[in-house]
């Protein structure tokens, strides 16, 4: 693998190469050792030193060199990765070494005990311990044969289980070759956890939710249903990653002796990390103790929420791996190994009764309430049944007993029912014909698993929009929060987001609450987002599908809101991002005359209808460049420091890589300030710095 040194000499060569269109031949050996380090260094060590074009302009000149000389693409090719045809069935396939289930314990005690067990059958008084997480994800194996991925299984029974080799390559973390004979090692077998990154999996979830989808039930299930998935191509959309830790089978050329590097587990861990696999190393620790393991698990268990990923607890190895084998094992589990199982995220609860809330799209969502339970930290007294579907499918009645399960900051739901425990004073749960708000009739369109009252007048859905048009992320009207709207729509004062702006306040004056500051306050925030950017409107409507992203991107695209009136489906495909579902939702939108008739009279009130930025943004200093705040800001607001920037032409990053051009820094920056100078490439400022640039 080349050092980080090389590879940034190598990428600035190749580059040059190919911006002077003199790659041959001679180049392919750098190129896909080149392509191989990148991938190491994004995938693995969360650190790019290239940015996403440049990259893909190595890809590419690998892939031509490569059509141009079909007999000198070799399997350790990074083109070798890419997603080819369907699966119809994966065939099984046997594990050199049985996967064996490990031994749970739940407190300090179960570890006390199994640590006397291991001294004795180890002969010893004093064993090393060695403690990592244990993620909760999919089991997976892996096979290197002369420094080649060969295969990767799932773990099936223990024994055997699916060739999952194609969709394997897809998990950029597993690199296609690894130099393991380095070691002597001709054969290695590697185990494995296969998991998802809480952020991919939440913004998985609420794109899900959106749509009025049944979300996915945890990042294991998510990991495990991503691997049998027929299409690679879909396996690599779902942003899957690997942790190793265990090597299971080494194979010694000409019986050599085993490596020390392979001498004890934790060696192990961070061998594997240094021939390019992501590994435990980075949390594992090592004791000489069952005191030191106690320890060690109840801190971790302390801020298992701050990881990245969802762990259930923490293994436990004898550190030696001559001793393990002293140690032996059972049919079933290793007895020189043992999980400990933080506390469960599942509780028992029983359902009471189910109410139906109307959301501002119309959407009509069954809502269980329960008896009241701790789970995960919080007290749940009820959680979200997302469709009549999710009732069927897991057969619920009214009083039954129910598991839940809240799987970090997951949104609680409702795992299965226990029939076996019903008594017989259970009932039926009967979806509505009606909407409980309106009372007219619902539908539920033929591609959807959602029910819908389309009554555009229905009160909740009024309600819910015009919470929405006055939410934060929209036109931003402070002092007019949930429940100031619910009241004053209860009384009459708010009939649609138009009469926020027709309020009476002499009235508003004489309830309680409501002084002479706050009357004011509250005429300066809705006087105030007249003037809100064109985006934040269109993300204020409410149009089914459009999002806060989608609706800057649609801004940037025209210069007045009734330009949106005009486009077709067509239209709108040409904007980047948006869809056939989107554009149909936004065609449908600007068909109504209802909602026309509401932006004249919005305008008629003095509100921005026009895209004031636009100009400016195609004008400005900062185009084309890429901004990231971090730490407290002092002498602005973050949102008001990123608005600057995009009225100037630049564009805000989710995060440090070699895409950024500036990093703003206020007070206590931390991990994002290290990570930038480490890079090197960007720029680093401090407020001061940054306004003198944006003037």
């Amino acid at each position: 693998m080349l050092s980080i040194q090389e590879l940034s000499t190598a990428n600035q060569n190749l580059l040059q190469a190919i911006a002077h269109n003199n790659i041959t031949i001679s180049h392919l050996p750098l190129l896909k050792d080149a392509i191989h380090a990148n991938d190491a260094q994004y995938y693995v060590q969360d650190n790019p030193i290239i940015a996403d074009v440049e990259y893909d302009a190595l890809f590419k000149a690998l892939k031509n060199l490569e059509a141009e000389n079909p007999d000198l693409i070799t399997a350790e090719s990074p083109t070798q990765r890419v997603a080819k045809g369907l699966n119809n069935s994966f065939a099984t396939v046997a594990h050199l070494v049985p996967m064996l289930s490990l031994e749970n314990s739940y407190n300090a005690d179960d570890l006390i005990d199994w640590d006397r067990k291991c001294k004795e059958l180890g002969e010893t008084e004093l064993i090393e311990y060695c403690i990592e997480p244990k993620f909760d994800g999919a089991s997976i194996s892996l096979v290197i044969e002369n420094n080649m991925l060969l295969r990767a299984a799932t773990r099936g029974d223990g024994v055997q289980g699916d060739d999952i080799t194609n969709n394997a390559k897809q998990i950029r973390s597993i690199p296609l070759s690894a130099n393991i004979q380095q070691f002597g090692i001709q054969t290695l077998e590697i185990r494995g956890e296969v998991v998802i990154h809480k952020a991919i999996f939440a913004k998985a979830n609420e794109a899900l939710i959106a749509e009025n989808q049944q979300p996915l039930a945890n990042p294991r299930n998510a990991a495990s249903g991503a691997l049998r998935m027929k299409d690679p191509a879909e396996v690599a959309k779902r942003g899957l990653d690997v942790f190793l830790y265990n090597a299971s089978t080494i194979v010694m050329h000409n019986n050599q002796k085993i490596p020390s590097e392979f001498s004890t587990h934790y060696q192990t861990l961070k061998t594997l990390a240094d021939i390019g696999f992501k590994s435990s190393y980075a949390n594992a620790k090592v004791v000489n103790s069952i005191a030191g393991v106690i320890e060690y698990v109840q801190e971790f268990e302390a801020k298992r929420d701050e990881l990245p990923y969802e762990i259930d607890g923490m293994v436990i190895k004898v550190n030696r791996l001559d001793l393990q084998e002293k140690i032996g094992q059972t049919n079933h589990h290793p007895r020189w190994a043992i999980a400990f199982k933080f506390k469960a995220r599942q509780a028992t609860s029983k359902l009471l009764n189910i109410e139906y809330q109307v959301g501002r799209t119309g959407s009509i969502t069954p809502v269980a309430k329960i008896e009241p339970v701790f789970v995960g930290g919080v007290t749940i007294q009820s959680l979200s049944l997302f469709n009549e579907e999710v009732i069927r499918e897991k057969q619920l009645m009214i009083g039954d007993t129910v598991l839940i399960e809240r799987a970090g900051d997951v949104i609680p739901y409702v795992v299965k029912s226990f029939p076996e425990l019903r008594n017989g004073s259970e009932t039926e749960i009967i979806f509505p014909k009606q909407c409980p708000v309106c009372n007219e009739a619902i539908e539920k369109p033929e591609e959807e698993a959602v029910w819908r009252c389309v009554n555009i007048n229905c009160a909740a859905q009024v309600a819910e929009k015009i919470i929405h048009f006055a939410s934060k992320d929209a036109m931003d009207i402070r002092g007019l929060g949930d429940a100031n709207i619910r009241k004053f729509f209860e009384l009459g004062w708010l009939k649609n987001i138009v009469s926020i702006y027709e309020l009476p306040y002499e009235q508003i004056s004489t309830m309680e609450g409501f002084g002479e500051k706050s009357i004011e306050k509250l005429k300066q925030a809705i006087a105030a987002s007249k003037a809100q950017p064109l985006n934040r409107l269109i993300f204020a409507l409410g149009i089914r599908y459009v999002g806060e992203t989608t609706a800057k991107t649609l801004s940037r695209s025209i210069t007045h809101i009734r330009d949106l009136a005009t486009k077709s489906v067509e239209d709108l495909l040409i904007v980047e991002d948006v869809g056939k579902k989107v554009a149909a939702s936004i065609v449908a939108f600007f068909a109504h005359h209802d909602n026309l008739d509401i932006l004249t009279q919005l305008e008629n009130h003095g509100i921005n209808l026009a895209n004031t930025q636009k100009q400016d943004a195609m004008e400005g200093g900062l185009s084309g460049k890429t901004f990231l705040f971090t730490g407290t800001l002092t002498q602005f607001k973050r949102a008001e420091a990123e608005a600057m920037v995009e009225a100037n032409g630049g564009s805000i990053l989710g995060g440090v890589s070699a895409k950024l051009n500036y990093l703003v820094v206020g007070e206590d920056a931390g991990s994002k300030l290290e990570k930038a100078k480490k890079l090197g490439t960007i720029n680093i400022l401090t407020e001061d710095e940054f306004l003198s640039l944006i003037k």
